[in-house]
């Protein structure tokens, strides 16, 4: 089992792209892919899925 595994699926079921998560977290790609290496605290792994269900209503209403 890799680190942070519900983040990246929880991304890859939802549509979002990780380089959109880092976007929004104000990061450039490269740095959040390693930043996700590793096992993050649960209170950050929290608020970056629920960044990712932001993204994707997002993404939702601008293709409706």
């Amino acid at each position: 089992m890799t680190a942070n595994n519900e983040i990246k699926a929880r991304a890859k079921q939802k549509g979002v792209c990780l380089w959109e998560v880092a976007d929004k977290l104000g990061l450039v790609d490269s740095s959040f892919s390693r930043k996700l290496r590793r096992e993050l605290p649960p209170d950050e792994k929290r608020r970056i899925i629920n960044l990712i269900d932001e993204i994707a209503t997002e993404k939702q209403s601008v293709s409706s």
